[in-house]
C-alpha cells in the first residue's frame, strides 16, 4: 500500500445490529481502476458513502495521499481530491446542463457566490469532454437518460479530482452507451486518477478494471484480476449458489397449442432509464419456467409488467388474449399470482389472516381444503398460525408469502427473488416445497432468481436476462454449458 493513492484499512460501519461493512481494506494507486463488485446488499454502496464521508464509519481509515480523512465532513474530502459520480441523477432542473456543471465549479467562499469569467469555459470544454457539447444548454428534464448519466460524470469531475467513486456507472445503459462510458472511465486512468467503480455485474467490470475486490455480506471475500475472480468458488457460489443441478421432467417436451403466457418485445422505461429491451418469453401450461439473471438486469420489472403493475410497449398474452388494459386486480382474478421480492405481508395480522385474506374469494369448504393442504406443504405455518406476521423469521415471512399467494389458487404463480436473503437451511426446505408443487400439481411456475443453483433444479426451461434483454434461452441441462461460464 505504499504507493497507493487512497488507502482504506479496517473499514467498519454498523447500522444497529446489521453490519453492513466490516474490517474492510483495500488500496488503489494512481492510473489504476479497482472494481468494488457483489450481489446487492453486500455492503459495496456504503463503503464508498464511508470513503465520500456521506456516512460516519464506526471503525477504520481512510487515507488520501497519506492524509487521514475518515473524520472529515464530505464538502472537505470533495475539496480534498475525491468525486464522486452518483448512481441516480439528481440535477437542477430549472438550470440548463451548463449551469448544473458550472455550479461543481462555484467558489467555496460564501463572500464569492459568482463565478469568475474562465468558470464558463471550463465547464463547457468539461461538457465537451464527457459528450455533452450539442445539449450545453438544454435543462435536464429534456435529456435522454444516457447524458443525464454524463452530466454527473461532469459535476463529478469538474474540480479534477484525484481519485474518482464510481457508483454503478452502466445501470439502465445501451451497450453502445456502456462502450462510451467505458472509454471516459479509461481516460481518468491516462490521466493518473485512481478509480474505483462499484457495480454488481462482474461482467461489467472485467474488461475495464486493473483489479477486483469481491463483497458479501460488509466483507471482502476475493481480491485480484478479473479473470482470477470470477472463478473464484467462494464467488461462484455467492453469485450462482454452489453446484449447478438439473431435473428433468417430460413435460418440456410435450409443449403444444397457445401457450398459455406469451410476451412479445416486451420494452419497459423508468423515466429515461430502460428496464427491459423488447423481450420475449412464453410459458405452457404446468411448466415451471426459470428467468435467471444478476440483480438489476429486470426480472422483476418483467414480472410487474405481466402483474398489470407498471406501463409497458409490446405485447403480453394469457391463454391467447390481452392483458394490455387490464387492471391488476383482474389479472390476479384471472389466474397470474404474484409473490413479490419484498413479500408485502401484513406485519400487524397472524399467519391464518393473511392466508385467509389470500383465499377471502373462494367458497369456506374450499378455503379450509386449500388451507390444510399448505400446511401440510409448509409445517411451520401451522405451528406458527397465530403468530404475528412481524415476528417471524425471513424465512418464515418467505413461506408465508408464497402460501398465500397459493390460496388464491392461481393457474400461473409467479415467484420474484424467494431465496433472497435466506439462510441454507431454509433455502433447502424452500427447495423441497417447490420440487414437491412442480411434481404433484398441474400448477405453472415463472421464477425469478440470481441464485442459479436454486432455480435449475426445479426448471424445465431457462432464460437468461442480462441488461435489461433475455440473451440465452434453453433447457436447464444446456445452461451450464451454453451460458453458465458466462453468467458472472
Amino acid at each position: 500500500m505504499s504507493g497507493a493513492l487512497l488507502e482504506v484499512a479496517g473499514l467498519t460501519k454498523r447500522f444497529g445490529g446489521l453490519v453492513a461493512v466490516k474490517n474492510l481494506g483495500f488500496s488503489i494507486a494512481r492510473g489504476e481502476i479497482l472494481g468494488l463488485i457483489g450481489p446487492n446488499g453486500s455492503g459495496k454502496s456504503t463503503a464508498m458513502k464511508l470513503i465520500m464521508g456521506i456516512e460516519r464509519a464506526n471503525a477504520g481509515s481512510v487515507r488520501l495521499a497519506g492524509r487521514e480523512i475518515v473524520t472529515w465532513p464530505t464538502h472537505r474530502i470533495a475539496r480534498a481530491g475525491i468525486g464522486l459520480v452518483f448512481q441516480h441523477s439528481r440535477p437542477l432542473h430549472r438550470q440548463t446542463v451548463l449551469e448544473n456543471i458550472k455550479l461543481a465549479l462555484l467558489p467555496d467562499s460564501l463572500f464569492q457566490l459568482a463565478a469568475e469569467h474562465a468558470v464558463d469555459a471550463k465547464a463547457r470544454a468539461i461538457g465537451e469532454r464527457v459528450g455533452l457539447g450539442a445539449v450545453l444548454d438544454r435543462r435536464p428534464t429534456t435529456l435522454p437518460f444516457a447524458d443525464l448519466r454524463r452530466m454527473e460524470l461532469a459535476k463529478a469531475i469538474a474540480r479534477d479530482p484525484d481519485v474518482v467513486l464510481v457508483d454503478e456507472p452502466f445501470a439502465g445503459l445501451t451497450m453502445a452507451e456502456v462502450e462510451s462510458f467505458s472509454a471516459l472511465i479509461r481516460s481518468f486512468r491516462e490521466e493518473g486518477k485512481a478509480v474505483l467503480l462499484v457495480d454488481h455485474n462482474v461482467k461489467g467490470v472485467a474488461a475495464l478494471v486493473d483489479r477486483v475486490l469481491a463483497m458479501y455480506l460488509g466483507e471482502r471475500i476475493a481480491e485480484g484480476k478479473a479473470d482470477a475472480v470470477m472463478q473464484d468458488e467462494t464467488v461462484r457460489r455467492v453469485y450462482l449458489g454452489g453446484t449447478i443441478e438439473t431435473h428433468a421432467r417430460t413435460i418440456a417436451a410435450e409443449k403444444s397449442g397457445i401457450p398459455l403466457l406469451k410476451i412479445e418485445g416486451l420494452s419497459v422505461f423508468y423515466g429515461k432509464a430502460q428496464a427491459l429491451d423488447r423481450a420475449a418469453l412464453e410459458v405452457h401450461e404446468g411448466e415451471f419456467v426459470s428467468v435467471v439473471g444478476l440483480n438489476g438486469a429486470g426480472k422483476t420489472t418483467l414480472f410487474n409488467a405481466i402483474s398489470g403493475l407498471i406501463p409497458y410497449s409490446g405485447a403480453i398474452s394469457w391463454q391467447g388474449t390481452a392483458l394490455a388494459g387490464k387492471t391488476p386486480a383482474a389479472i390476479a382474478r384471472g389466474g397470474i399470482v404474484q409473490c413479490p421480492e419484498t413479500r408485502e405481508l401484513f406485519g400487524d395480522m397472524s399467519v391464518a389472516e393473511n392466508l385467509d385474506l389470500g383465499g377471502q374469494h373462494q367458497p369456506a369448504p374450499e378455503r379450509r381444503t386449500r388451507l390444510d393442504w399448505l400446511y401440510d406443504l409448509f409445517p411451520i405455518l401451522k405451528s406458527r398460525s397465530k403468530q404475528l406476521a412481524r415476528t417471524l423469521s425471513g424465512g418464515e415471512q418467505q413461506m408465508l408469502a408464497i402460501a398465500r399467494a397459493l390460496m388464491m389458487n392461481p393457474r400461473l404463480l409467479i415467484l420474484d427473488e424467494p431465496t433472497l436473503g435466506l439462510a441454507p437451511v431454509i433455502l433447502e426446505q424452500l427447495s423441497k416445497a417447490l420440487a414437491r408443487l412442480r411434481e404433484t400439481t398441474p400448477i405453472t411456475v415463472l421464477l425469478g432468481e440470481q441464485n442459479v443453483t436454486f432455480a435449475l433444479p426445479h426448471a424445465d426451461r431457462v432464460y437468461v436476462l442480462e441488461h435489461a434483454r433475455i440473451i440465452w434461452q434453453g433447457p436447464p441441462d444446456r445452461f451450464a454449458i451454453e451460458a453458465g461460464a458466462g453468467y458472472l
